[in-house]
């Protein structure tokens, strides 16, 4: 599991540290420039395993960055009341203007409900968010991510979440 965690850490760090690219003449850039994002998603929690349930996601985005990483602040609720308010880093790859892929790594405060339970109320979010960026920085894309203690605690089941995200700008961009 610690093996795991630290590939992981190494494959962001390069990702987020590496210069601007370009792959067969496509221009890759490491940050977008929007203003602030409010993303709203909807989707499954835990929904590669037996009792999946629905998840509603909100986050802002901040426009804001050290080098190429910027902060974003997030919560999520489920059917059965699960909720999940956390506070994390980002990175915007933008491939060609409007193709995004933003790696994500937060942590924060789980609180089950009458859901699935992870083990603790502490955990870890990472993944990735798959979007397309139109004109004026409104985004659709989809989401995966997983959720867990990274083994703080002896019970640490995990999950995965897949949303459909939808995010709008806040202000004016440059």
């Amino acid at each position: 599991m610690h093996i795991s965690i630290g590939i992981g850490a190494a494959v962001a760090a390069a990702l987020l540290l590496a210069p601007p690219a370009k792959a067969d003449g496509v221009p890759v850039t490491l940050s977008a420039k929007d203003p602030g994002l409010l993303a709203l998603g909807a989707g499954s929690f835990d929904f590669d395993h037996r009792n999946p349930e629905a998840e509603f996601r909100a986050e802002y985005r901040f426009p804001q960055s050290f080098y190429y990483i910027k902060p974003l602040l997030g919560v999520f609720g489920t059917d059965r009341s699960a909720i999940y308010a956390y506070f994390g880093l980002r990175a915007d790859i933008v491939i060609a203007d409007h193709y995004v892929i933003m790696p994500v790594a937060a942590m924060g405060y789980y609180d089950r409900g009458s859901g699935k339970d992870l083990g603790s109320h502490f955990e870890f979010k990472t993944g990735a968010e798959f979007a397309y960026r139109f004109d004026g920085g409104v985004r659709i894309g989809l989401a995966f991510d997983h959720i867990s203690n990274a083994g703080i605690t002896k019970k640490n089941p995990g999950e995965e979440n897949l949303l459909l995200m939808f995010s709008l700008p806040l202000g004016f961009q440059d």
